[in-house]
């Protein structure tokens, strides 16, 4: 969960050495992260950009998760309730929300991001404008309620856009090529 906050505005690489480095000064925990001094904490997340803002989403989130009763009690929340609580905590928006879910809760909630946003629009499934919920329902009614299907398939989203579907993308050797709006135009 705090990989969720984390990889706001940044990618994954920057969060792992953030993550690494609550690590090493025992601080990965919500007590810990609660404790902390804001510019110790700031410091310690430095690597994931946006530290100051992303101390306070932190600590907001940790100590709600402490004032609920930490994860476990969590655990037994009925997803939507869950979700709506996650929603109401200062600097967690809907993807973050469901990233919590999906990977932390196991619950089938599917993730939009921007990479799922930039893939399926460029191959014209999609016109990219979609609001957050109308994409996320429309992708839980195609695939079912499957978390292991969910998270492999975002999982693989990120891998494509890692690969090929880049900002500015890499269309040689794409297996998506031919369907490509993007690259048609290119």
């Amino acid at each position: 969960m705090v990989g969720a906050i984390l990889t706001q505005n940044t990618n994954w690489v920057n969060v792992e050495r953030a993550i690494a480095n609550l690590k090493a000064k025992g601080k990965l925990s919500a007590e810990a992260i609660v404790k902390s001094r804001h510019d110790h904490l700031a410091a310690w997340i430095k690597p994931s950009g946006y530290f100051n803002i992303k101390a306070k989403r932190l600590r907001a989130f940790c100590e709600w998760c402490q004032a609920e009763g930490g994860c476990e009690a969590l655990s037994d929340r009925e997803t939507n309730l869950l979700r709506h609580q996650l929603l109401a905590i200062h600097g967690v928006g809907p993807e973050t929300a469901d990233d919590m879910l999906l990977y932390a809760f196991e619950r089938p909630v599917f993730v939009i991001d921007a990479y799922t946003r930039r893939i399926f629009s460029r191959v014209g499934l999609i016109d990219g404008e979609e609001g957050y919920e109308v994409l996320r329902a429309a992708f839980e009614a195609a695939l079912g309620e499957d978390v292991v299907l969910f998270n492999q398939a975002h999982a693989l989203i990120v891998e494509y856009a890692k690969q090929h579907c880049r900002t500015k993308p890499i269309c040689e050797n794409c297996p998506l090529v031919r369907n490509c709006q993007s690259a048609a135009a290119g």
